[in-house]
């Protein structure tokens, strides 16, 4: 009962040519063949995007965290300010790019 038969697909296919006509149906598989390339396109960029973000993500893992900066602190007391400036931070990113 579930399976097509061949005649149910000569059915369909009079039923399309009586509906939308003979002169019609080449453009309308032409246009859903551009629609499905277009859908294929763009689902592979989106996949390609994925794994462009997953190689940053393992290079970026490879790093080591930078090492401390010398910078003498005295201990911070709620009566008064700090009295050495602190060093401004460094991006990570920057610095290894200096090197």
């Amino acid at each position: 009962m579930g399976a097509l038969k061949p005649w149910h697909i000569a059915v369909l296919v009079v039923v399309l040519i009586l509906l939308f006509g003979a002169k019609r149906l080449p453009d309308a598989a032409r246009s859903l063949g551009r629609s499905l390339r277009i859908i294929k396109a763009e689902t592979k960029s989106l996949q390609d995007d994925d794994r462009d973000l997953a190689e940053k993500a393992d290079a970026q893992a490879g790093y080591q965290p930078l090492p401390p900066q010398h910078v003498q602190q005295q201990p911070y007391t709620p009566q008064q300010a700090p009295q050495q400036p602190v060093a401004p931070p460094v991006d990570p990113v920057q610095r290894v790019r200096d090197n």
